[in-house]
């Protein structure tokens, strides 16, 4: 996800969570095909030359041990930094483009795999696309939040995460791998969810960017899952888009009890606070009122492994637990 400033296939604690899921995992038979947004895909082949896009996404790779099967990675430091897990798990491996990458880079990569996603790497109708690369042999595995920006689909759920995770481990010969790392997740929601009070679900915003309109998470994006996991309510989950700029007026109306802020960028966390507490039309907003705001940093609130440390977060800050 970015805000609007914008292999041969056929037609997080890192370390640690690696060490674990180094056992040998019995092969698949190939080919193997997995549903990629409106497209079937198959494989005849474990990619080899792999290229993820965005510090999410490629922690998807690492947390599954693919970085052997990588030649780089796409997307990162135009706009965000890496944190010590990341910098360690993509230590040898290049950045192809700081932002998003042109067709000659990932051909001149030799890459024949690309993790990417509407908004994520691709734009609808761009020059990178799954259509314009699959000419050069580099086949594409789209992330399932993104599938909203080209298709119908139901509003954002966790299993989201576990779909990707476990469509890349078919991709690439790792099942076992996968379901580890599901088995574990699914039993810290449902440590959270046991921590989570009766009642009607807190009201919650989700503030991106921007001070003329909020850049903000709908009904298709990842945080609105995370919020209801955590026992809240994204305010803006009826707005049928993705991550999209709304207007201030119905977040004033709607009164959200807490706001989210999504921390990356040249705007600093703090920065967006001090904003939303000195604007006198947000005076009155519950959140601003009792000084209720939770920091998530990008890679916790877009799709990837440490959503699950996100919703934890948040549940510490709906419940006060």
């Amino acid at each position: 996800m970015t805000p609007p400033t914008l292999p041969r296939a056929r037609p997080i604690a890192l370390p640690f969570v690696l060490s674990t899921l180094a056992c040998a995992t019995p092969a698949l038979a190939y080919p193997v095909t997995v549903q990629s947004c409106d497209r079937e895909v198959t494989f005849d082949a474990a990619p080899a030359r792999a290229v993820s896009h965005d510090v999410n996404l490629t922690e998807m790779m690492l947390v599954l041990g693919l970085t052997d099967r990588m030649v780089g990675y796409t997307g990162i430091s135009g706009w965000k930094t890496l944190d010590e897990e990341m910098r360690a798990g993509v230590a040898e491996l290049p950045e192809l483009a700081a932002r998003y990458p042109s067709r000659e880079v990932l051909v001149g990569a030799d890459a024949d795999f690309w993790f990417a996603g509407w908004n994520y790497g691709m734009r609808v109708g761009g020059e990178v696309t799954p259509d314009t690369l699959a000419p050069y042999g580099i086949a594409v595995y789209e992330l399932t939040e993104s599938c909203s920006h080209i298709m119908d689909r139901d509003q954002a759920a966790v299993d989201d995460l576990f779909t990707d995770i476990r469509n890349l481990a078919t991709i690439f010969d790792v099942p076992d791998r996968a379901e580890t790392l599901i088995d574990g997740w699914q039993a810290e929601l449902a440590a959270v969810a046991a921590t989570i009070p009766d009642g009607d679900p807190l009201r919650v915003f989700v503030y991106d960017s921007g001070e003329d309109t909020p850049f903000t998470a709908g009904r298709f994006a990842m945080p609105t899952a995370m919020i209801e996991a955590a026992g809240g309510r994204n305010i803006m989950d009826d707005v049928q888009s993705s991550w999209t700029r709304v207007a201030w007026e119905p977040v004033v109306e709607r009164d959200p009890e807490v706001i989210i802020i999504v921390n990356y960028g040249e705007v600093t966390a703090d920065e967006k606070i001090a904003f939303l507490r000195s604007n006198p039309a947000f005076a009155h907003i519950d959140a601003v009122v009792n000084d209720r705001f939770v920091v998530l940093e990008y890679v916790e609130a877009t799709p990837g492994p440490r959503n699950i440390r996100g919703i934890r977060t948040l549940a510490r800050a709906f419940h006060g637990q």
